[in-house]
């Protein structure tokens, strides 16, 4: 094989697998759309090094994940390695190689791709036949097989890859996706399987990605490699030098001009700028409107003062199904500033496995005091109700607001557990969940926050509720936190909200009867 001229740049200098790897793509791969289509494919620096990174890392490769902004040719990038391993020097007999991405139309791109290349390639066309129609590629020298697969056809069980790009990852939303846990449990029968993760970054900490990338941060796992192009968050975001950060093929074959009219739309309408700052900065963003920024909530993380003495006493309690969780959070005003004091319940029979798939830190968080649990399968009421005992009986409690679903599973424990009927009622206030009581309270809260009038303390699971609230707004402006499209649990912040609405008199109108006498 003829020597590989490599472009001057790259940072990695290639041995002996990353040095075949490279060979046979400048020789017989193709350019298979632009301004250069059927011209020999020339490899970028950047692009030597992420193949050099993956093919001579020391423990071998098992599993690698590039991510940078959007249009950086990665489906391109995933073709190519995909031929590698189906016709190169990485090929293995009888092999099944796949590409998985969320549609069809995502999945058809990398296989349309990688056919262009073979079709623009006379050497590849001589070993490779394509079938258009099944989206396949087969090596029937070899004995080698690929074909794309999306979510939103059967599941892959039953098959046996060598070799898996995963597309565009950063799709799957919430810590699971049944085709990617298919693929990449069925591996178990091969000697080195490799995976290849090339997708822009998840909009949430908690989707499936993410957990991949912050685990091969914190260097689990020699056998995972990580290249994260992400423009860092103080950064001005605008800036051609931040967006460079995150786009390696800024300037060449990605358009700079369009990139930038991108940045200055998304600087003159705020609405843009989180979907700019996901897909174009690849930072971590939620492109849902979240409730409030995550720099925003940070900013009142001071210090929690829990010596309340006889200081007025406010709280929202949510009550869980079976096994969720439960939430109470009390606040106080001290020196004109809400101190706020958060309580979690989850049932200890499980933790370990529900902080497994919910991709949480529960038993963490519970180890260090700020999830307690109770004992079961469930959060009994009756432990709800004794520890509002306990808070009543140390606190100068005035209000509490509570969902109206579950709460009358909950006023009998309260009974038993101590309280008078006149203590229930006095104290215990009703609140919707709807429009009509969530909207004013949001707006209290949101107050309170921007005006840096509360403090948090930072704890964690508060933290976590807040990062997934995401907010409906009906056609006249009117809020509410919106648990189906929200990206995990937000029972903490309903109930900061709830406090907020008991404790600044943002509360239902209160109801008026008039008696008439016929």
């Amino acid at each position: 094989m003829a020597t590989v001229k490599l472009p001057p740049g790259h940072k990695c200098k290639p041995k002996a697998r990353a040095t075949k790897v490279l060979k046979f793509v400048t020789l017989y791969c193709r350019v298979p759309e632009g301004p250069d289509v059927g011209k020999p494919l020339q490899l970028r620096p950047w692009q030597v090094d992420e193949i050099c990174r993956i093919y001579d890392n020391p423990c071998g490769t098992r599993r690698a994940i590039i991510s940078f902004g959007r249009k950086n040719a990665k489906s391109t990038l995933a073709a190519i390695l995909l031929l590698v391993h189906l016709c190169g020097p990485e090929a293995r007999h009888n092999s099944q190689l796949y590409s998985a991405a969320q549609s069809r139309e995502q999945a058809a791109l990398i296989f349309a791709l990688a056919a262009k290349i073979v079709r623009f390639s006379p050497a590849l066309r001589q070993v490779i036949q394509i079938r258009d129609t099944a989206k396949e590629l087969l090596c029937p020298e070899l004995g080698t097989k690929y074909r794309a697969l999306s979510a939103d056809a059967s599941t892959a069980y039953g098959l046996s890859p060598a070799f898996i790009v995963h597309d565009e990852l950063g799709q799957v939303r919430g810590p699971k996706s049944e085709l990617y846990e298919a693929l990449e449990t069925a591996t178990g029968a091969q000697q080195q399987p490799l995976s290849v993760i090339i997708s822009t970054q998840a909009p949430n900490a908690h989707d499936l990605l993410s957990q991949l990338i912050d685990d091969a941060l914190a260097s689990n796992d020699k056998c995972s490699i990580l290249s994260l192009y992400s423009a860092p968050p103080e950064d001005d975001p605008f800036l051609e030098s931040t967006i460079a950060k995150a786009n390696p093929a800024l300037g060449d074959f990605l358009n700079k001009a369009e990139v930038l009219a991108m940045a200055e739309n998304a600087k003159r309408m705020p609405a843009r700028e989180a979907e700019f700052r996901n897909l174009v900065l690849n930072q971590r963003v939620e492109m849902a409107n979240p409730f409030i920024a995550k720099s925003t909530w940070e900013s009142c993380g001071a210090a929690v003062n829990t010596e309340w003495g006889q200081a007025a006493v406010f709280g929202g309690l949510d009550l869980s199904a079976v096994k969720d969780l439960t939430a109470l959070v009390l606040m106080a005003k001290l020196n004109g500033i809400w101190q706020v004091k958060p309580m979690f319940w989850l049932p200890a029979h499980g933790l370990e496995e529900r902080a497994r798939l919910d991709h949480f830190a529960y038993t963490v968080w519970q180890r260090e005091g700020y999830l307690e649990t109770t004992p079961g399968k469930s959060v009994e009421y009756e432990y709800v109700a004794q520890r509002l005992r306990q808070i009543f009986d140390r606190h100068n409690m005035r209000k509490i607001a509570f969902d109206r679903w579950g709460f009358k599973h909950l006023s009998q424990r309260l009974l038993r557990s101590g309280f008078s009927e006149r203590e229930v009622a006095d104290h215990f206030v009703e609140f919707g969940q709807g429009y009509q009581s969530m909207s004013p309270a949001l707006r209290a809260l949101e107050s309170l926050v921007l005006n840096k009038k509360l403090v948090h303390g930072n704890h964690p699971v508060l933290a976590m509720c807040a990062a997934n609230c995401v907010v409906h707004q009906d056609p006249a402006g009117n809020r509410k936190l919106d648990k189906a499209r929200s990206h995990g649990r937000i029972d903490g912040m309903v109930c900061l909200a709830m406090a907020t609405a008991m404790a600044e008199g943002k509360g239902e109108p209160e109801r008026k009867y008039q008696m008439m006498v016929l």
